[in-house]
């Protein structure tokens, strides 16, 4: 059998990091994923899907990310159930990642081009080049 996800998408807001009684971080996001066709009215739509990340890749999401950071997200779907307060039995499906790519450009303090996004070309020169 086999469940596995893969995502790509842009932050809602940002993370939330929260740790459990034990110390473990765990993280959590929305993720809006836009559809690969329009509505009826020739609109582009989204989903929005919540994401969970756990360990140090849920404290580098809520160091790295924020709102509007687009990523990749590799993980599994995961549906679970609780019993609310008032006695009803509410569903939740979310994706565990397993793994979170930060896709976006970033900048150093200094103003630096750091980690480009993916299919950026990259400049290089023939002494680059190893062989």
């Amino acid at each position: 059998m086999l469940n596995r996800i893969v995502l790509i998408g842009r932050l809602t807001k940002d993370p939330e990091l929260r740790y459990t009684p034990n110390g473990v971080a765990v993280a959590s996001f929305t993720l809006a994923v836009n559809r690969s066709r329009a509505n009826q009215q020739g609109e582009k739509e989204a989903d929005f899907i919540p994401v969970v990340v756990w360990q140090k890749q849920a404290e580098n999401c809520a160091n790295y990310i924020g709102k509007g950071s687009l990523v990749a997200v590799d993980g599994r779907l995961q549906i679970r159930t609780y019993d609310a307060k008032d006695g009803q039995r509410r569903w939740v499906t979310e994706v565990i990642a397993e793994t979170v790519r930060f896709l976006d450009k970033r900048t150093s303090g200094g103003g630096e081009q750091g980690i480009s996004s993916v299919g950026d070309e990259m400049p290089f020169t023939d002494e680059d080049i190893p062989f």
